[in-house]
């Protein structure tokens, strides 16, 4: 049965494995006579270095970095072991040839540049060939062998199946959420025009440019300009890992679940079981039997509302949500009140945006059975004290439900620490495919709620007396789920757990200062949502100008923004508006292009023409 390693891709295995490790690799014994042919020409300068090599302190930084990746990638080298399936295999084939192949001085590994060498490591997902062999596939020196070495690695590269991706460790959800792919040296400044302080070098630089190479479609041009995407709360865009994920599945994996005896339903219950487990840890629930897959967080919080809300809320009984909610977090509970006689109550907030908190605390009493909010408003940015809410809704018995579908991609989920009885999101909003997303919920409660809808899978036992339901996530899963886009969700998930959460939540909320600063000092322009704890969202309005037309004149020069009432009216108009411009950002999001969008909506307030 095939395993996976990071980004779901399946791992080096035994022989029954689908990928055959000695049909995928070069003929070794020609690529160390053509590789040793090479380096024993490279000229040096009778330092041990070659000539044109890294400065100082740069060098010192490649020959960190390569040492690291020689251990990654060719475990015969090192004594390291990383207990993944096909490790033993892969020791033994290069293990009597690594003196040849895996022992290259760092000082031979020759660029143009030094930044050419830090792109090419901290690039992430790239293939071996072009890690452990910088410069040669990129340049020529006109050295013997050097053609047929570049022909060679390029016919011969590790297997379909794990092309454009590196061979690396089992995330752990233990471990630092640091990636070194990610981050440069502290002396590397960002590529923007506003002054360098202190604090740009208080942690290392976030390497955007890396991160962007990840992602196929910010290459797309749009009416002739690189395409900009800030529409990142309504959708994110799909990193190659998991584009390929989804793929691989499809032609090798494909097969119903749970239900076969066959191996292709073994692989597919293992890949969808897999990302399972993958959310699980990426939430820090306790178990995977805590997670139920849905299509997202719509039709997560309808579970909730149809399955224990049907059971629990009767007439009387009171429903508390906050002025911040998405319509899916609105309807649900209006339809349940109007089918139980119970009454919602909403938490008002301030002119920032923010929950007021007094306010919240004197709608709950005795009668609330249930709060509903979200974590991080869709419309405004506003961050939420959800921690805080959620243990004052549980002081007087109130169950909670919080809503992640805006917060899940910028900020640590943590739904132990949370103590949240619910949380829901969707994969499209975390760099996943569409249509799937999770449900979490305590295991009493799921243990405790009916299934919502009836079918195959989620039944142990049918007579047309009664049926068995299966327990929990499985009774909440009828029918044949979204199998694929789940096993992609779970790709996504530890994509974002190898560059690490806070490290992305601390870059965006560096492009998010920048952009406010840079929108607020636009005359006649308005920022909507200032709440002092904000996240991703740029709402505004312009004076004298239609939101519709600052949409269409910013995609002229590629720039994707939201514009309309981002289906939270509500908010809005307690504001005084129907609809707002919504630009929103995530990691791979760049000052450059906080630059241009900040001087195209000047261009529009001015009267310019845009192009």
């Amino acid at each position: 049965m095939t395993t996976s390693n990071f980004d779901g891709i399946p791992s080096l295995g035994t022989a029954s494995d689908t990928v055959n490790l000695a049909n995928s690799l070069p003929d070794v014994s020609q690529l160390e006579k053509l590789a040793n042919e090479l380096f024993s020409a490279l000229p040096c300068d009778g330092t041990g270095t070659g000539v044109g090599l890294l400065s100082s302190a740069a060098s010192n930084v490649f020959n960190e970095q390569l040492s690291g990746i020689d251990k990654a990638l060719i475990p015969g080298t090192s004594p390291n072991h990383f207990g993944v399936p096909g490790e033993a295999e892969l020791q033994k084939l290069f293990a009597p040839r690594s003196a040849s192949v895996g022992s290259f001085p760092s000082s031979k590994l020759a660029t143009s540049h030094p930044d050419d060498a830090l792109s090419a490591l901290h690039a992430p997902q790239q293939s071996v060939d072009k890690s452990l062999f910088t410069g040669i596939n990129t340049q020529g020196f006109d050295l013997p062998g050097e053609a047929e070495l570049k022909k060679l690695l390029a016919e011969k590269s590790i297997s379909p199946a794990m092309k454009g991706h590196a061979i690396v460790p089992n995330a752990k959800a233990d471990a630092p959420a640091v990636s070194d792919f990610y981050f440069l040296n502290e002396s590397t400044s960002l590529n923007r025009s506003a002054p360098v302080s202190a604090r740009d070098f208080a942690h290392p630089a976030f390497n955007v440019s890396a991160v962007r190479r990840d992602f196929p479609i910010l290459n797309e041009r749009v009416n002739g300009h690189q395409l900009v995407w800030f529409d990142n709360a309504a959708t994110t865009q799909k990193p190659q890992a998991v584009i390929d994920r989804v793929s691989y599945f499809y032609e090798h994996e494909n097969s119903n679940i749970h239900r076969a005896a066959h191996e292709l339903a073994a692989r597919s219950t293992d890949a969808y079981e897999k990302a399972r487990n993958t959310v699980a840890r990426f939430l820090n629930a306790s178990s995977a039997d805590e997670i139920v897959f849905v299509r997202g967080t719509t039709e997560g919080i309808n579970l909730v509302a149809k399955s224990w809300g049907k059971q629990n809320i009767s007439e009387g009984d009171e429903i508390v949500i906050s002025w911040l909610e998405h319509h899916a977090n609105i309807v649900p509970w209006q339809q349940l009140c109007s089918e139980t006689g119970a009454i919602l109550r909403v938490a008002p907030v301030d002119d920032s945006g923010q929950v007021l908190l007094n306010e919240y605390q004197k709608l709950l009493t005795s009668k609330t059975k249930l709060v509903s909010f979200t974590q991080v408003s869709n419309a405004l940015g506003t961050v939420t004290p959800a921690q805080q809410m959620i243990e004052m809704a549980h002081r007087v018995g109130a169950k909670v439900l919080l809503d992640g579908a805006q917060s899940v991609s910028h900020l640590r989920a943590d739904v132990q620490k949370l103590d949240c009885d619910w949380f829901v999101f969707s994969g499209h909003k975390i760099f996943g495919p569409t249509g799937i997303g999770a449900v979490y919920g305590k295991p009493e409660l799921l243990e405790g709620m009916p299934p919502w809808q009836g079918g195959g899978n989620m039944i142990e036992d049918v007579t047309f007396e009664k049926t068995v339901y299966q327990p929990a996530p499985a009774r909440f899963e009828a029918g044949t789920g979204n199998i694929a886009d789940a096993v992609g969700l779970g790709a996504a998930l530890e994509y974002v757990e190898h560059i690490g959460i806070d490290n992305i939540a601390r870059y965006e909320h560096e492009l998010l200062v920048y952009a406010m600063d840079k929108l607020q000092n636009i005359s006649g322009l308005r920022l909507i949502g200032t709440a002092p704890d904000k996240t991703s969202v740029l709402s505004f309005v312009l004076a004298g100008h239609s939101n519709q037309d600052i949409g269409v004149a910013l995609n002229k020069v590629g720039i994707a923004v939201r514009t309309g009432h981002h289906c939270a009216q509500p908010i809005l108009r307690r504001f005084g508006l129907e609809s707002t411009v919504r630009p929103s950002l995530a990691f791979y999001n760049t000052h450059d292009e906080i630059d241009h969008l900040v001087n195209t909506v000047r261009r529009i307030k001015n009267g310019s023409a845009v192009y």
